[in-house]
């Protein structure tokens, strides 16, 4: 098995490491590869578009020429993990919590629409457990960092977690999507996750 982590910021290294952990764990052989350009989705199995900043993200994927065939792979059923900024990238609508509606190159596949810096800016950023029953897993304990909320669930996606009611983490087919950072928690819960929906 290949996973494939969209490297442009955030924490890849994080990410490599838990996805280690959860092939460990689940008896599956596989290696982690950064993915900067087309030609490194090549053979890929399952994807990772990590936090940091949506917009730039955007626009660096769409100047390396990977935004379009990140786009189609993810289409053609590749299943695909965003987490914070990853999510905003996957959502079909955005909108800023403080700007409202602006623009930005987005893979726009997920029915959902997301609110960007929800919850406000880096000072407002916090710890809280999420529950994971959705997907028989347990509560874990996780950070959201300038998270973003996914307010309005369409089509085939699904909530698949809340917390005070706000939509944390959500799936549509091959997508799941969480505003929090699993990465940073000691649950390997949803990367496990996304490694059976590629082994699936």
């Amino acid at each position: 098995m290949k996973v494939g982590i969209v490297a442009y910021q955030g924490s890849v290294e994080e990410h490599a490491l838990m996805t280690y952990r959860a092939m460990k764990e689940l008896g599956y052989q596989g290696e982690v590869v950064e993915v900067k350009l087309p030609e490194d989705l090549k053979d890929v199995d399952a994807l990772i578009i990590p936090g940091g900043e949506s917009t730039t993200i955007g626009i660096v994927a769409k100047r390396a020429g990977l935004l379009e065939p990140l786009t189609d792979k993810i289409r053609e059923g590749t299943p695909v993990l965003g987490t914070c900024a990853g999510a905003i990238m996957l959502a079909k609508e955005v909108t800023d919590a403080k700007v409202g509606k602006r623009s930005q190159p987005l893979i726009g596949l997920m029915d959902v629409k997301v609110i960007r810096n929800y919850y406000g800016r880096q000072r407002e950023s916090f710890e809280a457990e999420v529950d994971l029953a959705s997907i028989n897993e347990g509560r874990i304990h996780t950070v959201f960092i300038r998270a973003p909320a996914i307010v309005e669930v369409k089509g085939r996606a699904m909530a698949l977690s809340k917390l005070d009611n706000v939509v944390v983490f959500a799936q549509q087919d091959n997508m799941i999507a969480t505003t929090f950072h699993p990465e940073l928690s000691n649950s390997t819960a949803i990367h496990k996750y996304l490694l059976r929906l590629a082994k699936a």
